[in-house]
């Protein structure tokens, strides 16, 4: 375990990679689950590429743009994949390798 919050959302995954930053897993609670969707909600933070080039990686791949009510001041993107799961792509925590 990497770290807790205070919500009780918990980091986990490796302090140290092989040769840079690796991804590390972020386990949330939601109060309700929500009919119709997944309970497991994705949060995607590149180590390897601002969230500009991600963005533009993931939509080649098939990712879509998903409008749950944002304002257009987030700084995540929601997105869903080729099978309609919904996950959000974060602002790049880590400077890029």
């Amino acid at each position: 375990m990497l770290d807790r919050e205070d919500d009780g959302s918990v980091e986990i995954g490796p302090r140290d990679g092989f040769g840079g930053p690796q991804p590390t897993i972020i386990l949330s609670r939601g109060d309700e689950p929500e009919q119709g969707k997944s309970r497991l909600h994705i949060d995607v933070n590149a180590t390897d590429r601002d969230q500009d080039a991600e963005l533009e990686r993931l939509l080649k791949l098939g990712a879509r743009p998903a409008d749950i009510g944002q304002t257009g001041q987030e700084q995540w993107h929601v997105l869903v994949d080729p099978e309609g799961n919904e996950f959000c792509l974060l602002k790049a925590r880590l400077n890029p390798l």
